[in-house]
């Protein structure tokens, strides 16, 4: 094992160079900046009316984009809440099990309190051994990060940072106001891109910084759109880039649909009820990341019902701790709530009344 300082040292190399990408971004940023407004707006164009609004509306698109890529950057992921992680006790009793199922035993008693709906390929409790901790629905841990992070979407390099439940929406917004800086560049810059080819500019400094920023714009502008509308359409789906790759597992199987409310309960989820806070980067997302409403289940088929046929009372709720942690909207709780839940009873009702009434068919069909 390698002593503690050359340790210390190797991850504080492997920060730096996780910080590469990002400094490259922002390099490529400040170059954009300095090539439209100084070189193309101010040096090359002549109309002061068009010079004018070209710069308005380009600075109102860059502190957009220049918000939403550092909030993207530096909002923290969420972590699951301490009623995930394992108590001392649960931890010594889990470490004293060495039969696989006795431990299973121990994750499902503890998951019954919790509102954990998702199971691994194999139908055991989500557990994380480096976090110590049972997964809540949709949560996975990241290696570069070394946490488990709430609805984990990807570990992006380009803001060295995990996309996830706390940060989607920025993202989401990110690469809107990319492409649209990238777009507004390539359009406003193609006239002079054209006039470059037939020397009709001035044999300056600003003639190159104008042929550069246009191929630069029209390329970043095709590789943005292609991944704004890949998760846009995640977004529709409410899936993650990981659920895409490797669809949830719940109680009664597979399910790559089974986060998925509708397109319009969809949206909102991730961008919120209140439309004026849509296009702005601050979190108005729904929910609080640990528990998520399903279209076939929003409870645990053993948890869902009592022997007694009531529905049973969280240990957490008991203590006065509610999932979500914090009190929610109306709009939030309607999103969390108004979808169909089917329980053991209903069943049991359906199959009731089906019986009742093939035994009146038999009855009649008789007489």
């Amino acid at each position: 094992m390698a002593p503690s300082g050359s340790g210390s040292i190797k991850k504080g190399c492997q920060r730096v160079l996780y910080w590469i990408p990002v400094l490259f971004i922002a390099l490529i940023v400040a170059w954009s900046y300095y090539a439209y407004v100084l070189q193309l707006c101010i040096e090359s164009i002549e109309g002061i009316a068009e010079k004018v609004i070209y710069l308005l509306v380009y600075h109102v698109i860059f502190i957009m984009f220049v918000w939403a890529y550092w909030q993207t950057i530096f909002t923290r992921p969420m972590n699951p809440l301490k009623e995930f992680h394992l108590s001392y006790a649960d931890k010594e009793l889990l470490e004293r099990e060495d039969r696989g199922e006795s431990q299973q035993e121990i994750l499902r008693r503890i998951a019954k309190d919790l509102p954990i709906c998702t199971r691994t390929n194999s139908g055991a409790i989500r557990f994380c051994d480096r976090c110590q901790l049972l997964k809540p629905d949709r949560c996975h841990h990241c290696s570069v990060c070394d946490k488990c992070i709430l609805k984990m979407d990807h570990h992006c390099p380009w803001v060295n940072n995990c996309v996830g439940f706390a940060n989607y929406k920025f993202f989401m917004l990110f690469l809107a106001y990319s492409l649209l800086y990238c777009l507004f560049i390539t359009a406003t810059d193609l006239q002079y891109f054209i006039k470059f080819w037939l020397n009709g500019l001035p044999d300056t400094q600003a003639k190159f910084h104008i042929l550069f920023l246009f191929f630069s714009a029209s390329t970043f502008s095709v590789s943005l759109a292609s991944l704004l509308t890949y998760h846009c359409w995640l977004v529709c789906k409410n899936r993650s880039t990981l659920e895409a790759v490797r669809s949830p597992v719940f109680r009664h199987g597979t399910d790559k649909n089974g986060f998925s409310l509708g397109f319009s309960k969809n949206f909102r989820q991730v961008f919120g009820d209140e439309v004026k806070y849509w296009p702005i980067p601050i979190f108005s997302g729904l929910g609080d990341g640990c528990s998520f409403p399903a279209c076939l289940v929003n409870l645990d088929v053993e948890q869902a019902v009592s022997p007694t046929g009531s529905t049973p009372v969280n240990k957490s709720a008991a203590d006065g701790r509610q999932f979500p942690s914090k009190p929610l909207r109306e709009s939030q709780s309607r999103l969390l709530t108004s979808t169909p839940s089917w329980t053991e009873s209903d069943i049991a009702t359906d199959k009731d009344r089906k019986g009742a009434s093939n035994q009146a068919m038999t009855i009649e069909h008789e007489a």
